[in-house]
């Protein structure tokens, strides 16, 4: 697949972004809020996420080590991406692969990650 650009958002459409991301690399995770969530999520720079639309739009949810900054939609309450920081210091969006548009959440393969232990 490669690194190729989506659109994407919310179930309302108060919140859309760009993003060029490779959808090849996702991950599952089982902590306390990806679990129930359904989460897939891809990582990719911030320089490669474009909010257009919904920067008032959102509530942010921290929780464990306050790291992650989930961001939801204030009216419809779907999380389609977060803010974070990469290992290296960098900032990362985690972007809910589920939220793209016109993306099957079927054909993606995601490596599990234990969030539950950490």
């Amino acid at each position: 697949m490669g690194v190729q650009h989506y659109f994407g958002g919310c179930q309302c459409g108060a919140v859309r972004f760009s993003v060029d991301a490779d959808l090849d690399h996702t991950v599952a995770c089982n902590c306390s809020r990806c679990r129930p969530l359904g989460a897939i999520f891809t990582f990719v720079p911030a320089a490669a996420f474009t909010l257009e639309k919904g920067e008032g739009a959102t509530t942010e949810f921290l929780f464990n080590t306050g790291k992650i900054h989930h961001l939801f939609c204030s009216a419809c309450g779907i999380e389609s991406f977060a803010r974070g920081e990469a290992p290296d210091g960098s900032a990362v969006i985690a972007v809910n692969a589920r939220c793209l548009d016109g993306v099957d959440p079927k054909t993606l393969h995601p490596s599990d990650v234990d969030g539950a232990s950490r």
